[in-house]
């Protein structure tokens, strides 16, 4: 890949944000993760990225890590948690500012729609005050520069992306207005830091991915490489999320549930392992992992139903 380095040994991680119970998405997602990292003798590691305590789901943080464990995943070294990292987070943002790669931004969401085009992942930001505030105004958010930033990276499920990131997404948000750090600057740093080689998460978040490659630069991090899982939609066409009501993982059901996901992610699993036990099921997938169903796909079909 063109902007990241494949790190010896492999590191795999998989980082849920608290907003909510784990769904079937979240378990494809884990599933894929944590197989990719075994299938290369790599380490696989538990981040909850709790930095949005306005959108943290009461219980969450703790009801996350039982879920994965009573669907047979094992990490490998102590539970990440983001909230722990707050000094280095801004000691991240403080090095950019210093370094005029990061500015204040004074404009409201509000104001940003009213002038901002569309890009590829939402509202271009204009560079309203790329260059210094409008006279009154103080900063509210802390965006970083995109100028002239070009991103391309060989994503492992979807391909080649190129990215003109001023031109098609704008500079972006490191720290809100609300005075919390962006899931962008506290990724990067994390996956930087802890020198994660490679990421596999949902394809939502594909676009993600030129942004935190470009942060990573700006800081001297090296980038891991990424896999952008196709989408999985509810019955209703919807992509699964939180956002459009998926329910919770019914951790009753591990041993079904896990068929199943591994079943819409391509794999071959025989049937009569529908009736096996978690360790059955996690030793044919471990043996068998194949990731070639998911190359070039955007959409990897329904939730299946289960019970």
């Amino acid at each position: 890949m063109s902007d990241a380095v494949s790190r010896t040994p492999y590191t795999g991680r998989f980082a849920p944000s608290p907003t909510g119970p784990l769904h079937f998405g979240s378990l494809l997602a884990a599933t894929a993760s944590y197989l990719e990292a075994r299938r290369h003798g790599g380490r696989w590691l538990l981040r909850i990225d709790d930095i949005d305590p306005p959108r943290e789901a009461a219980g969450a943080r703790d009801e996350i890590p039982r879920t994965l464990e009573a669907f047979g995943f094992e990490w490998d070294g102590p539970i990440i948690l983001q909230s722990t990292h707050l000094d280095r987070y801004q000691a991240a943002l403080e090095q950019l500012l210093a370094g005029g790669l990061a500015y204040p931004c004074a404009c409201t969401r509000r104001e940003v729609r009213a002038v901002a085009r569309e890009g590829v992942d939402g509202p271009i930001y204009p560079g309203t005050c790329r260059n210094g505030m409008p006279p009154g105004r103080e900063g509210r958010a802390i965006r970083l520069s995109t100028h002239e930033a070009q991103i391309e990276f060989k994503d492992d499920y979807q391909g080649p992306i190129a990215v003109d990131l001023e031109a098609q997404m704008g500079d972006f948000v490191i720290r809100r207005a609300d005075g919390l750090f962006a899931y962008h600057l506290a990724a990067a740093v994390d996956d930087g830091d802890g020198e994660i080689s490679h990421v596999v998460r949902g394809i939502d978040l594909l676009y993600s991915a030129p942004r935190q490659i470009h942060l990573m630069h700006c800081l001297g991090l090296t980038p891991p490489c990424y896999a952008h899982l196709p989408v999985i939609l509810n019955r209703e066409g919807q992509k699964l999320s939180k956002q459009t009501g998926a329910t919770g993982l019914d951790t009753g059901q591990a041993p079904a549930l896990l068929f199943h996901a591994l079943r819409t992610l391509g794999q071959a699993i025989p049937e009569p392992l529908q009736g096996a036990t978690l360790e059955e099921i996690w030793a044919w997938a471990l043996e068998h992992w194949d990731s070639e169903p998911l190359q070039g796909r955007d959409v990897i079909g329904e939730v299946p139903a289960v019970g």
